[in-house]
């Protein structure tokens, strides 16, 4: 499963970071007090993601074993302080929106996550797509629970007023309340929508597949067998 359209449509749907891996919750659930903003924080990390995986996946046969973790954050560290820059310099505002939340993109676990579990042991090429991917995804979500937040919370839509002028937002949906509402809402329809198609019999994998066991009581390790199997085709890759 190393194919670009396989890999995009991996970290769009089947293991979207934030619906089905329920990763990056901290930036999830602080900045998407807009769509602007959900849509600007998820592109940025979806860069890093993308820039860091192609680069990792490059010297992944000659950073050592046991200093990976401290090389793989210099290399992530690196790419977040020139987008910082980048942001800091030519989109202000954005810049100002999100604040503190672009350098902590040093230690988000789906970056982090994506290095060990998967550039370091694949192809350039194939780690490039799986950032982009798993970028693509984490912007989505992002802009989507964004979008929620804003229309119902300021009755705007990108900044836009879309709502009519007799509608009274309901503020506590930009407010940090708000962000746990909406993201456990589009999560339920998620599952709503996968467990309505499986009682019709159709095949729902794309949707959430991500592992809902126990870790800790699991018995057939069928997680530990897939990273295994992951490992062994990125040897065999070369």
């Amino acid at each position: 499963m190393n194919s670009a359209k396989e890999r995009l449509i991996n970290g769009l749907i089947k293991e979207n970071p934030t619906f089905v891996l329920m990763l990056g919750m901290c930036p999830t659930l602080a900045v998407t007090t807009s769509a602007m903003n959900g849509l600007g924080m998820g592109l940025t990390t979806m860069v890093v993601l993308a820039l860091s995986n192609a680069f990792i996946s490059l010297l992944r046969n000659i950073i050592p074993d046991k200093v990976r973790i401290p090389a793989f954050i210099v290399i992530i560290a690196s790419f977040v302080t020139m987008v910082e820059l980048l942001l800091e310099g030519f989109i202000p505002s954005l810049y100002d929106a999100l604040g503190i939340y672009i350098p902590l993109i040093v230690v988000n676990c789906i970056i982090l996550g994506r290095a060990e579990a998967y550039a370091s042991k694949n192809g350039v090429i194939a780690s490039l797509f799986d950032g982009i991917g798993m970028g693509l995804g984490f912007s989505f979500a992002l802009t989507c629970i964004g979008a929620v937040r804003e229309l119902i919370g300021a009755g705007t839509l990108f900044g836009y007023k879309v709502m009519p002028e007799s509608y009274v937002p309901s503020t506590i949906f930009i407010m940090a309340p708000g962000a746990f509402f909406v993201l456990a809402l589009l999560t339920a329809v998620q599952n709503k929508i996968k467990i309505a198609g499986e009682k019709r019999g159709k095949d729902m994998s794309k949707i959430q597949s991500g592992c809902g066991s126990d870790c800790m009581n699991c018995k057939d390790m069928g997680c530990a067998q897939r990273m295994i199997k992951e490992e062994e085709e990125g040897k065999a890759n070369g």
